[in-house]
């Protein structure tokens, strides 16, 4: 096919030989699957932002790194220097991502070169010369669904560990490849430490992994992996390799209910009240209703 305008400096410059289809186009970038020598690799090519559907939320940029106070201020007052900052920071952060979670062993696309809005990365495939089907496509036996979870839940941990959360981890943005799932579309990846709203993701995150897998076995949908892991995290104890059992002593959760109780508590004393109230006006007049506890 015809080489995308975006994609030709990757061919000047040697990292792409031919472009040979659309892969997919979706509300961040078109995908292309295309040929470096003799592999088939992936070209992600990052839409501008008047042309995407996708807008970042601040919850996102919060803790996100600039390169000086200059493009910090730039960014803030919305100017066109400070637009360009902030495109280069949003698509930075997939790349620098998937880089990282990468070297820290994590089962994404092996990324390989970024140039002028293009990621050439890994094509991840079914083993048959097919691309990887997403998670949301595949229908699951329990044993499966039990094994790809606890896989899943342990690239999470490794993720943590090397200080991200993907931020918006689905069933959408899980490939199934040969040997398991992988972890794709990071642009929305956050700074464990750096962001305010970092645990509520990651607790997202595992949620959403938990209730796709729980179809298949229903009893994934009441583990609590996400506390257990932040709890480690938060006491520096986290690692790679950190025992969870998907339990976890939650002191809000006794709080919860606790306030349940109270509630229910009050909800009879009232009922006991109207009664009283409603028994007192069936009763000869000049005769004191006996109290809602000696009746």
């Amino acid at each position: 096919m015809k080489t995308p305008k975006r994609i030709e400096p990757l061919v000047e410059a040697g990292l792409v030989d031919e472009v040979i289809r659309p892969l997919m186009s979706g509300k961040e970038a078109a995908v292309y699957v295309v040929r470096c020598g003799d592999e088939l690799r992936c070209a992600k090519v990052y839409k501008e932002a008047n042309k995407r559907s996708f807008r970042q939320a601040a919850q996102y940029q919060e803790g996100r790194k600039v390169r000086n106070s200059r493009d910090a201020r730039a960014m803030a007052k919305g100017s066109k220097y400070g637009r360009k900052g902030q495109e280069d920071a949003w698509q930075n952060a997939e790349v620098g991502a998937l880089f990282r979670l990468a070297s820290a062993g994590v089962r994404v696309p092996k990324p390989y070169d970024f140039l002028e809005g293009v990621l050439l990365m890994e094509l991840v495939d079914d083993g048959e010369g097919d691309v990887a089907p997403r998670l949301n496509d595949v229908d699951l036996h329990p044993d499966d669904a039990r094994e790809f979870h606890a896989f899943m839940v342990h690239e999470v941990v490794k993720m943590l560990c090397a200080g991200l959360v993907h931020g918006d981890l689905s069933e959408f943005n899980v490939l199934l490849g040969p040997e398991g799932p992988v972890i794709i579309d990071l642009p929305q990846a956050v700074d464990a430490a750096g962001n305010n709203h970092a645990f509520k993701m990651l607790e997202r995150d595992v949620g959403n992994m938990a209730a796709y897998f729980g179809q298949f076995a229903p009893e994934l949908k009441f583990t609590k992996y996400a506390k257990e892991m932040w709890a480690l995290y938060e006491a520096g104890e986290l690692t790679p390799d950190s025992p969870l059992t998907g339990e976890f002593d939650d002191p809000e959760d006794a709080a919860d209910i606790d306030a349940v109780m109270r509630e229910i508590k009050a909800t009879l004393a009232e009922e006991a009240r109207r009664q009283a109230l409603l028994n007192a006006e069936d009763e000869p007049r000049g005769e004191e209703p006996p109290p809602p506890w000696m009746q």
